[in-house]
């Protein structure tokens, strides 16, 4: 101990470790100078984008190396909403798990609420009536809209202009009322049941719906006539976020992404569910494959979705809602309410729920708004999925994200993710 406090305290010590700490700066100096040979100015930067940010569309994170205001890298980081909504589902009966599919791509609800159901009735061999059918589609290309509607007012907000985003919301506040007529609840609606419908759509609900659909049509074509040759909202958007046909199918894009790329793919024409094989309508696509092409896309769509519902009302048939057989579907509220046997089925239901066979398993997928929305269910025979897994749109496309990031601009970074229309509660599920 001794000998090496006197070692310590030697000058020759000091001065020796001082030479050696200058010469490691030396060293580190020019090692840096070196590097950065090619970048004098230091124009060279990371840039962390997120995740507790107003413009990426929910809590994203993203890496960003730029060259100047130049995007050279990007990468994404996801996992910051993280709630394991596919292992709650292996804890619930397939009825409680509905409401948390509203919670997933919220913006679009009723979507999530019949491809879960689809799912399961596919996996249990389920007939639902026919005037269930359509009320489902009515509910799902009015949340399509839905959808629509807040994607473009916030694409035209991250352009430069404010005031659309309340014209927007103005045409979703109609369907909020609409959903509130139908399904008794404004956001997460939860009104598709495995079977059928939890209820019939109102004399209220039907004006509501009929009067939107002959007005709707109006302010579409009002928005078209603003924004179509507004120079400042297409110079912003055309050629900005490019993606080829051959990246977005190696990429697994689905939606309007993969039509504004050129692949004209719409499962409710090419897999019809519910009652689509009998709709007329087209499938909007585009061949540019950039953040223009993306709002001529998801435009149109709304315009098909206004046909479709226009077929869904004119065909509405009469009839039951729901599957008439207790081990399928809930009861109605008078059986429950008036008879021994309804309040036995409704709580069979409530605390088992339907059991489909021990080793089935299934894949179903709707077009939700945003695009592919799979369902993969593997059932062990008890009113709960053994395991239950989530193919989800938004996931999908967040992928393209980095691919059309690299080559932009620093300043069309906002607008490229607002044209992928991200929803990180189905992304991080």
């Amino acid at each position: 101990m001794m000998e090496l406090e006197q070692k310590s305290a030697s000058p020759t010590f000091f001065k020796k470790h001082q030479e050696s700490f200058y010469k490691s700066l030396e060293d580190k100096h020019t090692t840096l100078e070196f590097e950065d040979s090619d970048d004098p100015l230091n124009s060279r930067m990371v840039l962390n984008m997120g995740p507790s940010h107003p413009a990426t569309h929910g809590v994203l994170r993203l890496l960003l190396q730029l060259n100047g205001e130049t995007i050279e890298k990007a990468k994404l980081d996801l996992g910051y909403l993280h709630r394991g909504v596919e292992k709650i589902a292996e804890n619930k009966t397939y009825q409680e798990f509905m409401p948390y599919t509203d919670r997933m791509d919220y913006l679009s609800p009723y979507s999530n609420n019949v491809a879960l159901c689809l799912a399961v009735e596919k996996l249990a061999d389920v007939e639902v009536p026919e005037r269930a059918q359509y009320i489902r589609m009515i509910g799902a290309e009015l949340a399509r809209i839905s959808a629509h509607l807040l994607w473009l007012g916030t694409m035209v907000m991250d352009s430069g202009a404010i005031s659309f985003f309340i014209w927007t919301f103005r045409e979703r506040e109609k369907i909020y009322d609409i959903m509130d007529q139908l399904a008794g609840h404004r956001f997460t609606v939860s009104h598709a049941r495995i079977g059928g419908v939890a209820n019939d759509i109102t004399d209220d609900a039907m004006a509501l719906i009929k009067e939107f659909v002959q007005t709707f049509p109006k302010e579409l074509k009002g928005f078209h006539s603003m924004l179509d040759r507004n120079r400042i909202f297409v110079d912003r958007n055309v050629d900005v976020g490019v993606v080829s046909t051959e990246k977005a199918i190696d990429l697994g894009a689905t939606g309007p992404i993969l039509r504004g790329s050129g692949y004209a793919y719409d499962i409710r024409r090419f897999e019809p569910y519910l009652k689509y094989d009998e709709m007329d309508f087209e499938i909007p696509t585009r061949l540019e494959g950039d953040n223009l092409a993306r709002y001529y896309v998801r435009m149109e769509e709304m315009h098909e979705s206004i046909r479709i519902l226009r077929q869904c009302l004119d065909r509405l048939p009469k009839g039951p809602i729901r599957a008439n057989d207790a081990k399928q579907a809930y009861p109605s509220k008078d059986e429950v309410y008036y008879s021994m046997e309804g309040m036995i089925h409704d709580f069979m239901m409530t605390d088992t729920g339907i059991c489909p066979p021990e080793g089935a398993e299934v894949y179903h997928a709707v077009e939700a708004p945003k695009g592919e929305l799979g369902y993969f269910i593997q059932s062990d025979g008890t009113g709960h999925p053994w395991r239950l897994k989530v193919n989800a749109p938004s996931f999908r496309n967040l992928q393209v994200l980095e691919h059309s990031l690299e080559g932009a601009s620093i300043s069309d970074t906002v607008l490229i993710i607002g044209s992928i229309d991200p929803v990180m509660g189905e992304a991080d599920k």
